[in-house]
């Protein structure tokens, strides 16, 4: 532990934030006693739900009818209903916003660039929106978008919230199997899909696999291709019950906007589990949760409004693109960038972020860690000054990268490690703009988020590791997963390892700042001797070598007991030489403790990944003990799973 924080919140600025705001205006009437600190907000938020709730929707000015009840059944997990007699739409809030200010700025990397005003994202909403019901698209109807993160991506997810349909996505780069797993299971009555897209400086063509996918997709009725190469045209004449965007909008001018109000829980979204140890589960979220959720995370604890401008880097296969189209509710103006994050090199982002006077970088922990070891130091390279806040997800971000955050990126900076997911659709921890940041530290759970870390016993344990649960309902719990009408699969993937309360899957540990540490996933938790392990604490070690670009840990079964054998994938011109091996176990060793080293040390020219760029333990486990990886079209490249089968080195 470090005694200095990293960044502290300026008191003036803090004070007349949204989150202080929010406490001032609940206390004492409405929460019936003082809030003077985050952690005093947090406990009244979990203590009284359905006053907070309440709080939120107000607050935020949720467009709808809020009903009488604000909770029922507010202490059974899942079966709690929040505002069971509201009605609302999601798509009328994003689209509060009208005049001629920037709703979207595109890059399509080097390639394309577009902006939209709030006037003209309305416009083109309307026109798909009655392009869509004239298509027979109406409450409950799946609507799946095969798509670039481009406004049209955007604009086709709000016109299919605004009739009340489901809207779900994937990225271009999708094999045939991946998406027909995902999109089959839905049976969508529209597609919707790019002429190709850009990455690597690359024009990547999809007819042929697009193609293949109409072909036995045979519940869409249409199919509408989006112009993004320049050859819709082309694509359209060779693809199955397909058209032009131009085509299918061509019949309607920008009218009146309608908004189906529905009820809270109305299903919004189906997102899609990673997949790999199976098809992907369908997880189904509701409206009125996904919009509360995502309002309090973006108006409490980042601050977003209208003047800010809002960037998340993300494909629209991961959970991170259904969050960011969020910051139309609040307001902000949303950059969305699609292609390749160094292409041409590592500075493509900042220098958006310069161009655009970026005031919120979202971003992975991976490419955070990228940028510093390619030695780019956009403190000094870049104008940063509109940049306030920075967020980073999808693994666990390494101490020494908030070190570089600070030094490399901005001093200035309120850094937010986030921490959440898929399955909710949101952040269980995450930051707060009322209290320091600390190395290596997630600063805290989310307000509502009656989170805590448990024992395998079930029993909460401070400073030590153990299951991250939440053991109160909030909104945006799943409504279902889609065909599971018995509600089977739902109790099993979070119910089933605690009666009644919801066990994440992550192995996390409470600071002595009431901060959070996540170690990793669970179900990727080594075990040598017995002693839990997460494997996230060994990439913060052997990732801090230059030598070492990227590592993946699993545990081996091996003479009657489990051994971590560690996969390193090396930079250019170095060797994984007896030299190297004594340095990483050293490294390891005295940064975490000796049950850390591993028993192998292999070095791999590739290490697979999901599309939303997180390794996949769990993938490489089995493939090294002979087992069949289940859904290979989950994985970005699962061409590198072979790398590990068989392997000489894991026989002695």
């Amino acid at each position: 532990m470090h005694d200095t924080p990293l960044w502290s919140p300026d008191p003036g600025k803090a004070a007349a934030t949204p989150m202080a705001r929010f406490a001032g205006r609940m206390a004492p009437d409405i929460a019936g006693r003082t809030l003077p600190d985050y952690r005093a907000l947090h406990r009244w938020s979990v203590a009284d739900p359905a006053a907070f709730w309440s709080g939120v929707w107000d607050f935020c000015e949720v467009i709808g009818d809020k009903g009488e009840s604000v909770l029922e059944n507010g202490e059974a997990m899942p079966r709690a209903r929040f505002f069971p007699q509201a009605r609302l739409n999601f798509a009328e809030n994003l689209l509060r916003r009208a005049g001629s200010e920037e709703a979207l700025v595109f890059r399509g990397e080097d390639k394309v660039a577009r902006r939209l005003s709030f006037d003209e994202l309305r416009a083109l909403v309307s026109r798909l929106q009655q392009a869509m019901r004239a298509a027979g698209i109406g409450v409950g109807d799946a609507v799946s978008a095969m798509m670039p993160n481009m406004p049209e991506t955007v604009a086709a997810m709000l016109a299919a919230s605004s009739l009340g349909a489901v809207f779900s996505s994937c990225s271009p780069d999708f094999g045939e199997r991946g998406v027909l797993d995902r999109f089959g299971q839905i049976e969508p009555k529209l597609l919707i899909a790019p002429d190709g897209y850009w990455y690597n400086g690359k024009r990547i063509d999809i007819a042929g696999k697009l193609a293949a996918i109409a072909e036995k997709l045979t519940s869409a009725s249409k199919v509408v291709i989006v112009p993004y190469l320049g050859e819709a045209e082309e694509v359209a004449a060779r693809v199955p019950r397909a058209e032009t965007l131009a085509a299918f909008l061509e019949p309607y001018r920008p009218a009146e906007l309608a908004f189906e109000r529905l009820p809270f829980n109305h299903p919004l979204y189906v997102l899609f589990s990673s997949g790999t140890t199976g098809v992907p589960k369908c997880i189904v979220h509701g409206a009125g949760g996904t919009l509360l959720q995502h309002l309090k995370e973006h108006r409490l604890h980042c601050s977003l409004g209208p003047g800010d401008r809002l960037f998340y880097f993300t494909t629209c296969g991961w959970m991170m693109w259904n969050w960011l189209v969020s910051g139309l509710a609040a307001g902000a103006t949303l950059l969305l960038y699609d292609g390749s994050p160094f292409h041409p090199d590592g500075n493509v982002l900042f220098d958006y972020a310069e161009a655009e006077r970026m005031t919120f970088f979202g971003t992975s922990a991976k490419f955070i860690d990228a940028v510093r070891k390619a030695g780019l130091t956009p403190a000094t390279s870049h104008d940063l000054s509109a940049l306030r806040m920075m967020a980073s997800t999808g693994s666990p971000l390494a101490p020494e990268n908030f070190d570089f955050v600070y030094e490399g990126i901005k001093a200035d900076l309120h850094l937010a490690s986030i921490s959440g997911g898929t399955d909710i659709v949101a952040c269980f921890v995450l930051g707060n703009p009322l209290e320091p940041v600390w190395r290596g530290e997630i600063q805290g759970p989310g307000l509502g988020m009656a989170v805590d870390v448990w024992d395998e016993d079930g029993q909460p344990v401070k400073g030590e590791k153990g299951e991250l649960v939440c053991v109160k309902p909030f909104p945006s719990m799943p409504v279902k997963f889609w065909n599971d009408p018995g509600g089977e699969k739902y109790r099993a993937a979070y119910f089933e390892r605690f009666a009644g309360v919801w066990c994440h899957g992550d192995f996390a540990e409470w600071t002595e700042h009431g901060g959070m540490l996540i170690h990793g996933r669970s179900d990727a938790t080594l075990n040598p001797g017995g002693v839990r392990i997460g494997t996230a604490e060994i990439y913060n070690q052997v990732e801090q070598l230059p030598e070492i670009v990227e590592a993946l840990a699993i545990g081996q079964d091996f003479q009657g007991d489990v051994r971590i054998v560690l996969f390193v994938r090396l930079a250019e011109g170095a060797v994984l030489d007896e030299a190297l091996e004594a340095r990483i176990k050293k490294q390891i060793r005295e940064g975490a403790s000796p049950r850390h080293v591993p028993g192998k040390i292999v070095a791999v020219a590739d290490i697979p990944r999901t599309k939303s760029g997180k390794i996949t333990e769990l993938a490489v486990r089995d493939v090294v003990h002979g087992r069949e990886v289940k859904n290979r079209e989950a994985l970005a490249n699962p061409e590198a799973l072979d790398l590990y089968r068989d392997m000489e080195a894991l026989r002695g």
